[in-house]
């Protein structure tokens, strides 16, 4: 059976949400998660196919992230590898934020990041106000007003388009390469 590495930074969970979809979406495959915050070192040529998430906050992704990419470099660039960023302004399908030409900050991950994933993906997370400390609320509810989302503090939105997750997950299956 193919051995699939699923790799995350989350902020509320919703990347790990999103990549415990992706798992149920990858048949065949045996898949062993990875928090980035706390994985120290790992053998990345040991799996057939490494999926790497990571949520924005505040506009920018974990520097964890980019000190794995770093330390791992040479095994991304060997193997079937693919990443996807999730954040709010992916919510607006429309204006093709969901997408890594759309995506602020895909262009700024590209730019910054020495890895240049073959496959990338961008999902709508979750605004889960009730779930937030005094600061993050008053933060992302100030974001939300001047972004045309939703502001009530008493509600949890997910805009995550689990549709659109499955369809990365077929193209992870399909990868092939170097």
């Amino acid at each position: 059976m193919k051995k699939a590495a699923l790799l995350y930074s989350t902020s509320d969970g919703q990347t790990k949400k999103i990549l415990a979809h992706i798992e149920s979406d990858l048949e065949g495959f045996t898949c062993e998660s990875f928090d980035l915050s706390s994985v120290s070192s790992i053998d990345l040529l040991a799996f057939d196919r490494v999926v790497i998430g990571a949520s924005i906050r505040y506009g920018h992704l974990n520097k964890k992230l980019y000190q794995f990419i770093e330390k791992n470099l040479s095994q991304l660039e060997q193997v079937n590898a693919a990443f996807f960023c999730v954040n709010l302004t992916a919510r607006k399908e429309e204006q093709g934020k969901d997408t890594p030409e759309g995506s602020a900050y895909i262009k700024t991950f590209l730019k910054k990041s020495p890895w240049q994933p073959k496959l990338i993906g961008v999902f709508a997370g979750a605004l889960l106000y009730p779930r937030y400390n005094f600061l993050d609320k008053f933060m992302i509810r100030l974001i939300m007003s001047l972004t045309g989302g939703e502001t009530d503090t008493t509600k949890e939105v997910e805009y995550t388009n689990w549709q659109k997750v499955s369809l990365f997950s077929q193209k992870v299956v399909k990868m092939s390469g170097n």
